[in-house]
């Protein structure tokens, strides 16, 4: 049995099936409408999600499946002091397969080792979000036919952005991606991020503090916002955060098949004149988290053989 707590949980060998898997079911949805007939997806979330509970739900339904589950920890036997573990034991005896987002760092993975039936991490806190990332990887393949060679840059709160992180150790065992980061001074990637992870990967890679010295570069522009809660005051905040707003004018500086790309949601880090350009994807990158995520669960299901393979 098969889990998903981490991006790097699946080698790249199954990565790259999984993907193209949800390019098939893209292509031809009814050739999977039934078959998670009579199977059950439990949505296990701990704090509020809108694209992400919805999205799971989505997929499943599409695949002819049913969802049982709770949409916050007020809801569920946790308020009452249930621990992780007691749950997925619970939940193993109701639902064929579980999908859970927690505050705490670590939850899914204690409820991956106390289950009887596959766990998707939905995304613990500031550590790990694999379905985004599957998601974004899947989104990078339509826009640009493959991922090995691609410039990317990544903009924004770089230093706490779970989503950025994940990508980032997905992407370095790509060949020929080079990283751009795009962020304020005081909001950088972290150190480990360059020192254990892109440096020993061989990649290139700069840190840069406009959009506009690189946009003409970009094959895929990734937008985060910029949070002014991470600022120690006001001044810095203000001083910084319009040059980590996406604007026509700066989209103009950018290739004519840029993909602009974002985790959502979004605040105010791309201007709304900015959705009628055709090189805004960021919604099409929603939508195809449904089709990530059918091709997941019948993955982990064993509904769909050789996708992924113990011990590759």
């Amino acid at each position: 049995m098969r889990h998903l707590i981490d991006p790097l949980d699946f080698t790249l060998g199954e990565t790259e099936r999984l993907l193209e898997l949800a390019q098939k079911i893209i292509r031809e949805p009814e050739k999977y409408a039934h078959l998670c007939d009579g199977r059950i997806l439990a949505t296990l979330f701990y704090e509020p999600s809108t694209r992400t509970r919805l999205s799971f739900e989505s997929a499943m339904m599409r695949l002819g499946g049913k969802v049982l589950g709770f949409a916050s920890a007020d809801n569920s036997s946790a308020a009452k002091g249930e621990s992780v573990a007691d749950t997925i034991r619970m939940i193993s005896g109701y639902a064929d397969i579980a999908a859970m987002r927690h505050f705490k760092e670590g939850a899914p993975l204690v409820a991956s080792r106390y289950a009887k039936i596959p766990v998707i991490n939905a995304g613990d806190g500031g550590h790990q979000h694999p379905t985004q990332t599957l998601t974004d990887l899947l989104t990078i393949r339509l826009k640009r036919g493959e991922i090995n060679g691609v410039t990317i840059g990544l903009c924004g709160d770089l230093k706490f952005g779970r989503t950025v992180h994940s990508l980032i150790k997905s992407l370095v065992r790509y060949k020929g991606v080079k990283f751009l980061f795009i962020s304020p001074e005081e909001l950088p990637v972290p150190g480990y991020i360059l020192k254990e992870v892109v440096e020993p990967s061989g990649h290139s890679y700069r840190e840069v503090r406009t959009m506009e010295e690189v946009m003409p570069q970009l094959d895929i522009l990734y937008m985060t916002r910029v949070q002014r809660e991470r600022f120690f005051n006001e001044e810095d905040y203000v001083r910084l955060k319009d040059s980590f707003i996406l604007t026509p004018e700066k989209l103009n500086l950018g290739k004519k098949d840029l993909a602009v790309m974002h985790p959502l949601p979004r605040v105010n880090e791309i201007s709304p004149l900015v959705d009628a350009d055709e090189r805004a994807v960021y919604f099409e990158q929603a939508r195809n988290g449904v089709y990530v995520r059918m091709a997941l669960i019948l993955c982990l299901l064993g509904l769909v053989p050789g996708i992924l393979e113990e011990g590759e």
